[in-house]
């Protein structure tokens, strides 16, 4: 009878061990599950992170760049962003450092000659670069319309040239001569005269490089 009593009790403790035992598998499961499933997550974070790195300086090498670049509104139609979404005689009208170049294009009838145009560069010369041509002369220029379009159609490259195009390039201008660019980096020159003081600056219809000097064609 006592053999019989201690049979029972020794079951009954055994029945009482293993559902503790199973709990605690469980819950060492459940643990190493949520272990795997951050180590997942912080690598899975990790790699949006680098994306966003990459992605960053993808978009950061696209900017504009240049010392002249400070002087662009931040917002509104003159802004960079604002420039973008209009075709560029109507862009360049709206950015005050070149207002001097916009009375060349109207005088010169260009405004939608240039605005329908598709894939070009532009280099656009600052108020400042036309100040360096003495008054009397530029007065001259100004009224002289064929004289101005030979002079504005030398600036328009008829096609799209990025940084990197211009560290050692030889362009045909609308003008029908050409022109030639160096430089590396955020430095270029044109003509080896003219310095590119804002470039990669995008508008609806062309890339514009802001120069500190008017070209002027050989011929």
């Amino acid at each position: 009878m006592n053999t019989r009593i201690r049979r029972i009790a020794v079951t009954v403790a055994a029945a009482a061990v293993l559902p503790l035992a199973l709990s605690a598998c469980s819950d060492d499961g459940g643990d190493s599950t949520k272990a795997d499933s951050s180590s997942k997550a912080s690598a899975s974070a990790s790699a949006t992170d680098d994306g966003m790195t990459d992605s960053g300086s993808t978009t950061a090498a696209d900017q504009p760049f240049g010392s002249a670049c400070s002087a662009v509104p931040t917002s509104g139609a003159g802004s960079f962003d604002g420039m973008a979404k209009d075709p560029v005689a109507t862009a360049a009208s709206n950015n005050p450092a070149l207002s001097t170049l916009v009375t060349a294009v109207k005088k010169a009838g260009l405004v939608d000659t240039l605005n329908n145009a598709q894939n070009i560069t532009v280099f656009a010369p600052t108020n400042d670069a036309f100040a360096k041509i003495p008054k009397a002369t530029l007065d001259k220029v100004l009224n002289d319309k064929a004289q101005l379009t030979k002079i504005l159609t030398y600036h328009v490259v008829g096609q799209k040239l990025a940084p990197k195009d211009l560290e050692n390039g030889s362009f045909d201008t609308l003008e029908k001569s050409k022109l030639t660019t160096s430089g590396s980096g955020e430095s270029y020159t044109v003509n080896d005269s003219a310095k590119v003081v804002c470039g990669n600056v995008k508008t609806a219809n062309a890339n514009v490089y802001i120069i500190d000097t008017v070209l002027m064609p050989s011929s």
